[in-house]
C-alpha cells in the first residue's frame, strides 16, 4: 500500500511538472527566422512580465506589464493564465504608395489570457507578436460585467534593459509640436521622452520603442524609472500624455491599446528598412484610392518666412490670383506636381480663421481652373490656431468648398500650445481629433499633410490619404530660428529617430544660404546636400521650399529635383551611422531608375557606396551631383559639380562630400 502511494505522489509531482513545463513552452514565441525569441510569464504575485532575446542575447529582461485605474482596482497583480493562443500570418501586401511596392508581412503571435483569480474576477488580455524586423504587442480588453467603460491613469508598461545604452529622444515637456533636436545620452538620464526612442546597444544591437495604430488613446511616451540597489538594468515605462483632468485614457467602444513596438535591428541602416510599424496597422479601408497622388510640389510659403510676403491681406499678401498662376506656370514647365498656397482665407488677422471665405484677391475658381488646364494641383490649407471646435464646426464645409474645387491635398496646421487652450496634441483628445479630420477629409477625396500633429503611427496603411505630417524639427527653424537654424548633425539623426515613425514634411531644397531677415540664421547644409534630403528624408508629397526665383538661378541643381519621383518601389540602406552619415538609395515604380542621397554631419568623409542594389544585367548612366573641393556649408555652401558616368552593379562609387556636405544621384538603365 505505501508503495502505491508512493507511486501516485510521484505521479502527481511527475504529471505537475509537466503541465509546468508545457505551460512555460506554451507562453514562448519565437519569430520567423529565430532569431528573436521573447517569454511570457506570471511572476509569484500574479504580475504579468514578459522577456526579449536576440540569438540568447538579452534584450529585454523580465519587464511588467499591467494597467493602474482610476476609480477601480488596478489590473496590476493576481493574474492567474485562463488560455494561451498561438498563431502566425505570412502574407505580401501593396501600399498605395510608400517606400516598397510590396511589404512582407510574416509573424508569429502569442495571446495569453489572463483572469483575476479573486476580487471581482476580470479579464485582460495581452498579444505578442514577434517579428524578423521586431516586437509588438497591445492590451485587449474583452467587455465584461466589472470592466464596461473605465479610466485609464497610468499603463505600467515596462522595458528592462540588461545595462545602460546610449539612446537618441526628444523630451516632453518644454517642446512645442515635437520639434525639438534629438538628443544622445544614456537611457537612465533621459526625461520624460516622447517616442521613437532609438538605442544602442554593447552587442551592437539597434533598436527603437515606438507604437502602431494609436487609436482612440493616448500617445505613449516614457520615462526612466529609478532603480534600487546594484543592478546595472535600466527600467523605461510607459509615461501616457493625460487630459487636462488627469487620466490618461477614456476607455469605451475601443477595446484595445495601440501596439507598443521596437524594432530590432543589425545595423543602423536595417532600422530604416523595417516596416513593422505599418504591418501592425489594419489593412486600408478605402475602396477607391485612384484620386490620391504622390507629388513634388512648390508654395507661396518661404517668402512668407523671408518677409517677402504677408499671410494676411495687405500691399505684400503672397496668397494672390496673379502670384498662384506665377508659381503655377513655373510648376508646370518644371514638372512640378502641385503649388501649396497659404494665406488665402479670411481672418489672418484675428486667427479666428474661416475655411470657406477667400480673401478677395484670390479668385479660386479661375486659379483651379487654371491648374487644371496645365497640369498643376492647388495644395489647400487649414490652418487652425489649434482652436479645434472652430475646425469641427466648419471642417465638412471646408472640405467640401476645396472638393467643389477639384482641391485633393489640403495641409493642416495647430500652431497653439494647446487644443481648444487646454489639451495636449497628443492627448486622447488630439488623437480623436486627427482621426476625425482624416475620415472626414476621405469622404471629400482630400488627402492630408497634417503640420504640429500626435507623432505617426502608420495609420497611413489604413487611410492612405494621410500622406504626410510634419512633428519634426523641420528646414522653416532655419528661417527663423533664434539660435541660428538646425545644426549639421539634425539631419543624419532624423531618418533613424523621427523618420522611423513615418513621412514627415520637412520641406527640403532650399537653395538660397543667405537670410536677409535674420543674418545669423540660415540653412547650414551644402547645395549638395539639399538635393540630397529629396532621396533621405521620406514624404510621398515632398516640397521643394525655396522661393522660386532661387531655383531659377540654378537651373542644373533643380533638374535633379524636378526629375525626382515620391513613390518607390523599393529601399536600399548602402552605408549609414547614426549623428554622422547616411546613404539612402531608392527605385522609381516608372522606368526602373534608381535615386541615391547620401549626406553627412558635422564632419566631411569619403563616401563609398556600393551599387550592388542595382540590376546585374543592364548598365546604368549615372548623373552626380557632388560637393566641389571647396565646398563649405560655412563658407562655400553653394559650389557644386555634376558629372555623368557610365556604371554597372560591380562598381562602387567614393566620392568626398563636405562637411553637412552630400551627394545626389540619379541612375537610369541605359538602353543597349
Amino acid at each position: 500500500m505505501k508503495l502505491k502511494k508512493m507511486w501516485r505522489i510521484m505521479l502527481s509531482l511527475c504529471l505537475g511538472l509537466w503541465m509546468i513545463s508545457c505551460q512555460q513552452e506554451q507562453t514562448k514565441l519565437t519569430s520567423p527566422d529565430g532569431k528573436l525569441s521573447l517569454e511570457f510569464v506570471l511572476d509569484e504575485e500574479g504580475t504579468p512580465r514578459y522577456c526579449l532575446k536576440h540569438d540568447g542575447k538579452d534584450i529585454l529582461l523580465p519587464s511588467r506589464l499591467g494597467l493602474v485605474l482610476k476609480d477601480a482596482p488596478n489590473l496590476l497583480t493576481g493574474f492567474t493564465v485562463k488560455e494561451i493562443k498561438h498563431d502566425s500570418h505570412n502574407e505580401v501586401w501593396q501600399p498605395v504608395w510608400g517606400e516598397e511596392a510590396e511589404i512582407v508581412n510574416h509573424y508569429n503571435e502569442l495571446k495569453v489570457c489572463l483572469a483575476e483569480k479573486e476580487a471581482l474576477g476580470r479579464e485582460l488580455d495581452i498579444v505578442f507578436r514577434l517579428f524578423d524586423d521586431g516586437m509588438g504587442f497591445r492590451y485587449e480588453f474583452p467587455r465584461q460585467e466589472h470592466l464596461q467603460e473605465f479610466l485609464i491613469d497610468d499603463e505600467v508598461t515596462e522595458f528592462v534593459f540588461p545595462s545602460d545604452c546610449d539612446a537618441w529622444s526628444i523630451p516632453v515637456e518644454g517642446v512645442r509640436f515635437y520639434e525639438a533636436l534629438f538628443e544622445k545620452k544614456p537611457l537612465s538620464k533621459m526625461g520624460w521622452v516622447s517616442t521613437p526612442v532609438t538605442i544602442e546597444t554593447a552587442d551592437s544591437l539597434y533598436l527603437a520603442i515606438h507604437e502602431a495604430n494609436l487609436t482612440d488613446y493616448a500617445a505613449m511616451n516614457l520615462k526612466p524609472v529609478e532603480q534600487s540597489g546594484d543592478s546595472e538594468a535600466v527600467t523605461l515605462r510607459a509615461a501616457l500624455t493625460p487630459w487636462s483632468t488627469g487620466e490618461k485614457v477614456r476607455v469605451a467602444d475601443t477595446r484595445v491599446s495601440p501596439w507598443r513596438t521596437m524594432i530590432v535591428a543589425e545595423s543602423a541602416g536595417d532600422l530604416l528598412l523595417s516596416r513593422l510599424m505599418l504591418n501592425l496597422n489594419e489593412p486600408c479601408r478605402m475602396e477607391d484610392t485612384s484620386w490620391i497622388q504622390p507629388m513634388r510640389y512648390i508654395g507661396i510659403w518661404w517668402a512668407y518666412h523671408m518677409k517677402h510676403n504677408t499671410w494676411h491681406a495687405g500691399p505684400e499678401h503672397g496668397a494672390t490670383t496673379e502670384n498662384t498662376m506665377r508659381h503655377i506656370d513655373f510648376a508646370a514647365a518644371n514638372n512640378i506636381g502641385g503649388v501649396l498656397v497659404e494665406g488665402w482665407n479670411e481672418d489672418w488677422a484675428t486667427w479666428k480663421f474661416s475655411f470657406t471665405k477667400p480673401y478677395a484677391d484670390f479668385d479660386i475658381q479661375r486659379i483651379t481652373d487654371y491648374g487644371h488646364k496645365k497640369g498643376v494641383a492647388l495644395i489647400g490649407h487649414h490652418e487652425t490656431g489649434g482652436n479645434v471646435s472652430n475646425y469641427e464646426s466648419q471642417m465638412e464645409e471646408g472640405f467640401s468648398f476645396y472638393e467643389r474645387y477639384g482641391v485633393h491635398q489640403v495641409k493642416t496646421g495647430y500652431v497653439g500650445d494647446l487644443l481648444d487652450g487646454k489639451e495636449r496634441h497628443s492627448s486622447q483628445f488630439g488623437v480623436l481629433h486627427y482621426r476625425k479630420v482624416i475620415e472626414a477629409a476621405a469622404r471629400h477625396r482630400i488627402c492630408i499633410d497634417n503640420h504640429e500633429p500626435v507623432i505617426p503611427t502608420g495609420l497611413q496603411r489604413t487611410y492612405p490619404n494621410l500622406m504626410t505630417q510634419e512633428g519634426v524639427r523641420g528646414q522653416e527653424w532655419d528661417a527663423w530660428d533664434a539660435g541660428g537654424g538646425n545644426p549639421p548633425s539634425h539631419t543624419v539623426v532624423l531618418p533613424f529617430t523621427r523618420g522611423l515613425a513615418g513621412p514627415m514634411d520637412f520641406t527640403p531644397a532650399t537653395f538660397r544660404f543667405v537670410n536677409d531677415v535674420m543674418p545669423k540664421t540660415r540653412v547650414h547644409t551644402t547645395l549638395a546636400k539639399q538635393l540630397a534630403l529629396f532621396v533621405v528624408l521620406y514624404s510621398p508629397l515632398q516640397m521643394a521650399s525655396d522661393e522660386i526665383e532661387n531655383y531659377e538661378a540654378n537651373p542644373e541643381p533643380f533638374k535633379f529635383i524636378t526629375s525626382c519621383p515620391t513613390d518607390w518601389s523599393r529601399t536600399m540602406v548602402p552605408e549609414a551611422r547614426i549623428g554622422s552619415y547616411v546613404t539612402v538609395a531608392r527605385r522609381d515604380k516608372g522606368e526602373g531608375c534608381w535615386y541615391v542621397g547620401s549626406i553627412t554631419g558635422d564632419e566631411g568623409r569619403t563616401a563609398v557606396i556600393n551599387l550592388s542594389f542595382l540590376d546585374t544585367d543592364k548598365k546604368y548612366l549615372a548623373t552626380i551631383y557632388r560637393d566641389a573641393p571647396e565646398a563649405d556649408y560655412e563658407t562655400c555652401p553653394a559650389s557644386i559639380l555634376m558629372e555623368e558616368r557610365e556604371v554597372s552593379s560591380g562598381d562602387t562609387l567614393t566620392i568626398w562630400q563636405a562637411r553637412s556636405g552630400g551627394t545626389a544621384i540619379r541612375l537610369c538603365p541605359l538602353e543597349e
